[in-house]
């Protein structure tokens, strides 16, 4: 299993880093828009800035992660990381909302761009380094499974697509293909955007709440508590998330004749053989309870 200072740690320099790059990237997108009339190259600027906010939530909350465990939170502190991950959602839907309504004036009442080349070079470049950022974000939220920063993650990828589709947008433009093209793209950014929320609303909530699906984990250490022969069955096994990582509560039926040391073994082998093998398991409480 990873450290999680190590992994909190190396999220919080990447997600510190993130920051300072989309909002550099924001407001020379917003700058540009001005000068040059886009829409799509607007709300490619705003995504950008809100992606920053996103990205700031990630940065604050995986150092409060880090805090170690105190009076009044004798579990420690690793739900702020999904409560970021949530208030990072609520930042995108207001986002998507504004592009949304800004790019359908601008349908309504379209304009010529100015200067449009200066908007695509603008574009390319600042989809080529968000993308750039997204995956060396998504290597490090896979490598210690951070939840706010995998969200963070995904929502930069979204970025970087979305400059993308703002691009092609302004090229249609330039092109000739008039009616509203630049607005469009616009609009299918903000909508792109929405997606994004809704996954990370979910997410987020269901960890909050202490929801737990995951079947094929869930098949898995069954598989590993019924390889141990001294297991008759399982009683009661629970599973939730705190953060990145996973703890649970088992309780199995062993046979009614055991010994206290004999059924104190049983237990040790299985937490350290299921804690070896599941990545991510933070701590598991397991019971042994005799039957006849």
């Amino acid at each position: 299993m990873q450290d999680d200072s190590t992994g909190f740690a190396a999220g919080e320099r990447i997600a510190q880093r993130s920051v300072w790059t989309l909002l550099a990237l924001g407001i020379v997108e917003v700058i540009f828009s001005m000068v040059t009339g886009s829409v799509a190259l607007f709300a490619d600027g705003i995504d950008s800035l809100s992606d920053a906010s996103v990205s700031f939530f990630v940065w604050t909350g995986l150092h409060f992660a880090r805090r170690r465990p105190s009076k009044r939170f004798p579990f420690g502190y690793y739900k702020v990381e999904s409560l970021t991950a949530l208030l990072a959602a609520l930042t995108l839907v207001v986002a998507a909302s504004f592009i949304f309504i800004r790019s359908y004036r601008a349908l309504l009442n379209p304009k010529p761009l100015n200067l449009p080349y200066i908007a695509l070079a603008v574009l390319l470049v600042t989809g080529l380094v968000s993308l750039y950022r997204a995956l060396q974000m998504r290597r490090i939220a896979l490598k210690y499974n951070i939840l706010s920063l995998n969200i963070d993650a995904k929502n930069s990828i979204k970025d970087a697509s979305s400059s993308f589709v703002a691009f092609v947008s302004v090229l249609f433009t330039t092109l000739g293909f008039h009616g509203g093209a630049d607005a469009i793209g616009g609009m299918l950014i903000a909508f792109y955007i929405l997606t994004v929320a809704y996954v990370a609303l979910k997410e987020s909530s269901l960890v909050l709440l202490d929801a737990f699906h995951d079947p094929e984990l869930t098949k898995q250490i069954e598989s590993l508590i019924h390889s141990n022969s001294q297991v008759r069955s399982i009683k009661e096994l629970r599973l939730r998330r705190a953060g990145p990582f996973i703890v649970g509560i088992l309780e199995v039926a062993v046979d009614g004749d055991m010994t206290v040391r004999q059924m104190h073994t049983v237990v040790t082998e299985l937490e350290n053989s299921i804690k070896n093998r599941i990545v991510g398991l933070r701590s598991l409480t397991v019971k042994a309870i005799p039957t006849t």
